[in-house]
């Protein structure tokens, strides 16, 4: 079937899918109440005020992520652009100016060195320092890679590994994370500054400004030549952190060397754009060979590292595979639906946690400037996670142990690591504990309590006043001639959705949120409509903004502003006042910002598929049409040798690369000539949307079921 893109003729006037119950919430005033409120496996979507639809078209059966393969995200640059990764090879290498590398005095025997070094380090150790030294005592050039020694979780033995080496003037040590948390290891490199005569100048970090990338060892880089390397990230089954963090070891860096515009979706295929400091590219495409589900291509150089928040958005792909309903005419009704009249912009369940201690009672804790109580909720056992963080959970309830405690937890928990580390060294000082945890991560609990309170605004807007028209309060960017008086709008944070792994929402692989305003969103005005401005039709659905609660944002002129304060109310916050000094912690020093209420998917395709075997991917990835042009590349070199074994071979080519045709060969019969299975159908969608906008939010309107992860896992089993 054809990709089907949406017109314009089709328009009907859609009311809300129902009407929900009043909004109720329990106060939570203790630590004992709030363990009451957070008494279940994990939240509901109508928990977080996600109520409502825009189409009153019956929804159907349809499985998310069945396969990761069936989620597919390629980011959008700043130029909108969608990203795809199309060569692996790297471009000519550059050529540097500078003098090749002179170490004086390598051509010498390190015999006894090396000897005294296997009774300080072992034979393995000392095997790799030998062939380190006859490496640079061969005047190789600055592509010598560094080493790293075996772990050790000895502090004192490594502190004598580093003092060993201060004899050697040409080298210099530093301590890498070893293979597991409790493990450290010690890396050797040849020290740069003597590339340049310069004698040795590695700086200690307060010296280096603490930059934010791992500068040592790059010192002689060609001035013609881009200080950072982009490549294209492609990657499957592996978050963002994860990939890099792979790719860093592999290079002797540290991961703070790369700079990305945001994280991607752990269970997707995924690909994005990523910044190096000084790397060569033939460097990292030589890592193509050894990397497992990730592929590394598109190199450039440039002279500006990439920043979070620096895309438009991105382009998803996803595959509802099991799709049931009660006719094929459904289905199509309601994906023409979608891509006509979009969806409610809710915050999805990721925003909100993946654990049944969702993020926004920890925020209003915070709110409330109840730093134990928070502390606890962070630290205290919960349901549905793995037995080993549930485990150390218990032990230190039970024990109160600190150091035992994190010997057991993850070292990806990181909130609750910081919290104990800090309670170590400051018993009992809980808002010193809270502060311990790193800025985005501690500032997502209180942002998740703004997003709480928006969704419910945003069902009320929708259940009360409909999706067809703007009523008199609502709020609207003005117009660009529009002169009336307006609050200027501050650039709503630059998230970077529906791509963070929900099961690991509460560790360290999170949205990323930065302040980082993009010149299209600059200095908008916000204003109230009017009677005049209803009766002008100035302003349309798609106008409609709604804020995130903050000390320079309005709150619409009608009721609807009430729910922000009845909420906030029932959960003793004071939306204008603050009960304690804490900025951070305080929603009148948040700016706030402003969220659009309907959101259409942009470029918006959508095809049915019937296919058999549910192994199949049903899309194609960005890897799966390199290979496809490299293999036809091939076919047409060997075209030239041999006409009629090259019709064969493509042929086979142009069979194994559409999926539709091998799964329509499938549903009459399997390899093996054996009656196959009933053929099922699937739907595949493909669109864009920024930054701000969750794709699993567009799901759901589409199938008007839930879109938490346990949901669709109970479907496909």
């Amino acid at each position: 079937m054809r990709w089907h893109r949406p017109g314009i003729s089709y328009l009907c006037a859609l009311k809300p899918y129902f009407l929900c119950k009043p909004f109720t919430i329990t106060k939570c005033t203790n630590r004992s109440s709030s363990i009451t409120v957070m008494a279940m496996k994990s939240i509901g979507e109508s928990d977080v005020g996600i109520l409502s639809y825009i189409s009153s078209l019956p929804g159907f059966r349809g499985i998310l992520k069945q396969r990761y393969s069936d989620f597919i995200v390629n980011e959008v640059d700043t130029d909108g652009n969608v990203v795809h990764l199309t060569s692996l090879d790297a471009p000519p290498e550059i050529v540097s100016e500078s003098k090749p590398m002179k170490v004086h005095g390598t051509s010498e025997s390190y015999a006894s060195e090396i000897e005294l070094f296997r009774s300080l380090a072992g034979a393995s150790d000392a095997e790799i320092l030998e062939a380190f030294l006859k490496q640079i005592s061969s005047g190789v050039d600055d592509s010598i890679s560094p080493i790293v020694f075996a772990p050790d979780t000895d502090k004192s033995h490594r502190t004598a590994v580093h003092n060993f080496f201060k004899k050697f003037n040409f080298l210099v040590t530093d301590t890498v994370d070893g293979p597991d948390s409790s493990s450290k290891c010690v890396r050797v490199r040849v020290d740069s500054g003597l590339q340049n005569n310069r004698g040795r100048v590695s700086k200690k970090r307060k010296e280096r400004g603490d930059k934010p990338f791992d500068s040592r060892g790059s010192d002689n880089w060609p001035e013609h030549v881009g200080k950072f390397l982009r490549f294209h990230l492609y990657k499957e089954n592996k978050d963002t952190q994860e990939a890099l963090g792979l790719i860093g070891k592999m290079l002797g860096i540290q991961t703070r060397s790369f700079g990305f515009a945001g994280t991607k979706d752990k269970r997707a295929i995924t690909t994005q754009r990523v910044t190096v400091f000084k790397q060569h590219a033939s460097r990292l495409a030589a890592l193509n060979d050894r990397l497992i589900g990730i592929k590394l291509g598109n190199f450039s150089y440039i002279q500006e590292g990439l920043l979070l928040g620096q895309l438009l958005g991105n382009r998803f792909t996803i595959t509802l595979r099991g799709v049931v309903a009660d006719s094929e005419d459904t289905i199509k009704a309601s994906a023409e639906a979608l891509g006509r009249h979009g969806f409610i912009n809710y915050f999805g369940l990721q925003r909100f946690g993946s654990g049944s201690v969702p993020t926004h009672l920890v925020g209003a804790s915070l709110l409330r400037g109840e730093w134990k109580g928070a502390v606890n909720m962070i630290l205290d056992p919960r349901e549905g996670e793995t037995n080993v963080i549930a485990e150390a959970r218990n032990y230190y309830k039970e024990s109160n142990d600190i150091d035992g405690t994190l010997k057991q937890l993850p070292r990806y928990l990181v909130a609750e690591r910081a919290i104990l580390q800090c309670l170590k060294k400051c018993p009992g000082n809980y808002l010193q504990a809270l502060k311990a945890i790193p800025r985005t991560l501690r500032m997502m609990y209180v942002h998740s309590y703004q997003s709480y309170l928006w969704n419910h605004a945003a069902s009320m807007r929708v259940q009360k006043y409909g999706i067809d028209k703007v009523v008199v309060g609502d709020l609207v960017y003005c117009k660009e001639n529009h002169t009336a008086t307006a609050a200027v709008q501050k650039s709503e944070e630059n998230v970077d959705e529906d791509c963070g792994d929900a099961n690991t929402y509460d560790s360290c692989h999170l949205e990323e949120i930065c302040t980082l305003d993009l010149p299209t969103e600059r200095n908008k005005l916000v204003k109230a409509v009017t009677a005049e401005d209803v009766q002008s039709g100035n302003f349309t659905i798609d106008d409609v903004v709604l804020p995130l609660p903050g000390s320079r944002v309005i709150y619409p002129t009608n009721d609807i502003a009430e729910v922000y304060h009845d909420l906030a109310a029932k959960d003793s916050i004071n939306l204008t006042e603050t009960i304690h000094n804490v900025k951070e912690f305080s929603i009148t020093n948040m700016t706030g910002s402003y969220r659009s209420v309907f959101q259409r998917p942009k470029d918006y395709e959508w095809e049915l598929i019937s296919y058999v075997d549910r192994n199949l991917p049903l899309a194609e990835s960005d890897l799966d049409n390199l290979l496809k042009s490299q293999s036809v590349e091939i076919t047409k070199e060997e075209k030239m040798h041999d006409k009629s074994k090259d019709e064969d071979s493509l042929d086979s080519i142009e069979q194994s690369g559409s999926c539709k045709k091998s799964n329509k060969l499938q549903a009459n019969e399997n390899e093996n000539g054996e009656a196959a299975q009933d053929p099922q159908m699937a739907l595949k969608l493909s669109f864009n949307l920024p930054t701000s906008s969750y794709a699993t939010m567009a799901i759901r309107e589409l199938l008007k079921t839930s879109t938490s992860v346990a949901f669709h896992k109970a479907l496909n089993e």
